[in-house]
């Protein structure tokens, strides 16, 4: 696989030496000279030192030969150029971005930016569910993180027990798949099935309702 990765830093640098042990061929390019003259003594990559939005630069990189793009610089104007000239000049579809301000998130996916990562929205979460709640674990994410899967324990007190799943006023992109009891044992939950103190319920959800997910199942927490 031919991974591009335009912009820099050490998520970059790290990125990159991920890939490559992988066996993936990765071209680097960034704006900033001594910085790929440094990056290209550290990982076997290729590195090309240009302005990653203009058509010139990202030709003479070989970017028709990309399998995917990773837009990482710190511009969210830059990312959205760079995905949109790798999709309508070089007819690249895989292409990542991230972006610093939430509220580009929706317009980046509509635009045709194939993935989209809010580090704002990725750190909130990490928050929320670390800091406010002990018994809450994203196990992992789905469809390049656009669906999270989270495992939420219920205590005797939460809201939701008591209740049975219809009752529950979940968010129209969450869903509670599984539920594993106290006593070990496991259900794919119905409409009727109740939930209770010291049950495990496996959620899958978009991120950006995660918080709504919380409120529902744990109530307000402080």
């Amino acid at each position: 696989m031919n991974v591009f990765i335009i912009g820099g830093g050490k998520k970059v640098y790290f990125m990159a030496k991920s890939f490559i042990s992988k066996g993936y061929n990765v071209t680097i390019i960034n704006n900033d000279k001594e910085y790929c003259k440094k990056t290209a003594r550290q990982v076997k990559a290729t590195v090309v030192y240009g302005d990653g939005t203009k058509i010139k630069i990202l030709e003479d990189a070989e970017i028709r030969y990309a399998d995917i793009v990773l837009a990482l610089t710190p511009k969210d104007s830059d990312n959205l150029i760079i995905c949109q000239t790798a999709d309508k000049v070089f007819n690249i579809k895989k292409t990542f971005s991230l972006v610093n301000d939430p509220k580009n998130v929706e317009l980046f996916k509509k635009l045709g930016v194939e993935t989209v990562i809010s580090t704002s929205l990725i750190i909130s979460a990490i928050i929320e569910q670390k800091v406010s709640v002990d018994d809450i674990n994203t196990l992992f994410s789905l469809d390049e993180g656009n669906i999270t899967v989270m495992e939420i324990e219920i205590n005797e007190t939460d809201p939701a027990t008591g209740k049975i799943l219809k009752e529950l006023k979940m968010p129209e992109d969450s869903i509670i798949s599984y539920i594993i009891r106290k006593n070990g044992e496991k259900i794919i939950p119905r409409g009727e099935t109740m939930i209770t103190g010291g049950d495990n319920l496996i959620i899958l959800s978009l991120p950006i309702v995660q918080s709504k997910v919380l409120k529902v199942l744990k109530g307000d927490m402080k």
